[in-house]
């Protein structure tokens, strides 16, 4: 393997710089806190979908995702097939109601303060509660992008992971403290085209290098053929090789489909669509959208095969599989460049969590219960230092170890069946009440917790019954209390949103 070390670091330095000047640019239009959750509501299409898309999939679809074909074979693509159906089924049914909703129900910026309205909660309840799990979540969520920035920097670099995740926290910080949601938005767009092309860069160049589709299929079958078995699962242990064969169960088929159903409850997913400029422009972003995911998630799944064929001997750690591929396949300038895209993953991802989490604690705790008369430039500042407060804390948890995967996926599951339920219902059902509302919320985001605690039996994704039992109690309670006095459901088409609040 040849020297990287110059050419990457030149690289990553210049991408940084970049980064950190969409932020210095950006600085002068966030005066609002409307401006620095939501940008203004101004986004347009190819902004705001590929800024979703890219703050979406984070690390994982460098790293997590690959790795895992890498290592147990082409039945961990499930996950895929899940999360593609998942982004479809979110542009086209949540996105265009949810951008309306969210401007009726008094312009709220966050998705706690849209609860409240939506469902007409006198308690503060829904706003205390939502926000609450917003920050547990995230907190581990971002620490899992700290993490595959550790594990970036360690394998290129040789540096001690904390070395590396602290400059991350650090850059990160700094854009997304100057200039809010647009330079998060901003950024994410240029991490998304850069992320899509080495993600279809790399599998092109590294099937030639081992003679082309028919070799490496040839070559993971000799491996062992249940890695290319949609329906078995092969055990792997580091530094010996494939081996075993356990039946990949329905249930478990079911657990790795679940990814999908986390789409309609991940709140920086759905700041997207709260900011894009109109509900009209949501066709646009929805093919966009789901074309950049439909084609990236491919190429990872292929990556992953691709490295047990071009790889002799089994990685120590399955999740650097891209790294090992592109320093080898790509002289260290384009290298650079590419392996710029799995920082850039990991920031897109990231800097949109930590945005959210300060916007809850400014939108739903200073605000509400410590300075209700605050004024724009306040609060502006407020969600500024809380975004520092936010990712010290996903710092600290980063230091403390674990994969990708294991990380996202436990931050994944936790939204999604908490908050997933309660915003299909708000925009489809308009009997729905408060109390259905908190009861779906905290059910959901128990059984998750309880379920991950338990050691997932059955090796059932926690997704799958806290999603159920969210949903099943959001109904039951749903019915009892006092119904919404404002009409919602029946009376909803794009073109009766109203104009973005006067800046």
């Amino acid at each position: 393997m040849v020297d990287l070390s110059a050419p990457i670091i030149t690289t990553f330095i210049f991408y940084l710089l970049v980064m950190v000047a969409i932020g210095v640019w950006v600085y002068s239009r966030t005066k609002t806190l409307s401006d620095f959750a939501l940008g203004g509501r101004t986004l347009n299409a190819p902004t705001a979908a590929l800024s979703a898309q890219a703050s979406d999939m984070s690390g994982w679809l460098l790293l997590g995702l690959p790795g895992a074909v890498y290592a147990f074979g082409i039945g961990e693509a499930w996950i895929a097939v899940g999360l593609a159906i998942g982004t479809y089924l979110n542009w086209l049914f949540v996105a265009p109601r949810l951008r309306t909703y969210t401007e009726r129900a008094h312009n709220s910026i966050s998705l706690s303060a849209y609860f409240e309205s939506r469902f007409e909660d006198k308690t503060n309840l829904l706003r205390i509660v939502s926000a609450l799990i917003i920050g547990v979540f995230f907190t581990l969520y971002v620490a899992s992008g700290l993490v595959a920035g550790g594990l970036l920097f360690e394998t290129i670099f040789g540096v001690e992971p904390t070395v590396a995740i602290t400059v991350a926290v650090v850059v990160i910080v700094v854009y997304t403290f100057l200039g809010g949601f647009l330079a998060v938005s901003f950024t994410d767009f240029i991490q998304g085209v850069l992320m899509f092309l080495a993600l279809v860069i790399v599998p092109i160049l590294a099937i030639g290098a081992v003679g082309g589709f028919d070799a490496v299929f040839g070559d993971v079958r000799n491996t062992s053929p249940n890695l290319l078995n949609w329906i078995d699962e092969s055990g792997f242990t580091p530094g010996e090789g494939w081996a075993g064969s356990n039946t990949l169960s329905f249930v478990a088929i079911a657990g790795l489909l679940a990814w999908g159903l986390g789409y309609f409850g991940q709140p920086h997913i759905l700041a997207r669509f709260m900011g894009i400029r109109s509900a009209k422009d949501v066709p646009v972003a929805r093919r966009i959208g789901v074309t950049w995911v439909l084609v990236t998630l491919a190429a990872a799944v292929l990556i992953g095969l691709v490295g047990i064929s071009y790889i002799d001997a089994p990685l120590e750690n399955q999740e650097t599989v891209f790294l090992v591929l592109v320093q080898d396949l790509f002289n260290p300038w384009i290298a650079g460049i590419l392996l710029a895209a799995v920082l850039a993953a990991v920031m897109s991802t990231a800097d949109s969590q930590l945005l959210v989490a300060s916007t809850a604690v400014t939108e739903d705790f200073y605000r509400r219960y410590f300075h209700r008369e605050a004024r724009d430039a306040e609060l502006v500042w407020i969600g500024r230092a809380a975004v520092v407060a936010v990712a010290i804390v996903a710092y600290y948890f980063a230091l403390q170890g674990g994969t990708v995967l294991e990380i996202v996926a436990y931050a994944w599951a936790g939204f999604g069946s908490a908050f997933g339920p309660i915003v299909i219902l708000s925009l489809y059902w308009s009997r729905m009440t408060w109390l259905g509302a908190l009861a779906g919320m905290v059910t959901g985001a128990t059984v998750v917790v309880t379920w991950e605690q338990l050691g997932s039996p059955g090796g059932v994704y926690s997704m799958l019954p806290g999603f159920a039992a969210g949903l099943l109690a959001a109904w039951i309670f749903g019915m009892i209390g006092k119904r919404p006095e404002r009409e919602w459901v029946g009376k909803y088409r794009p073109e009766e949103e109203v104009e973005p609040a006067a800046q």
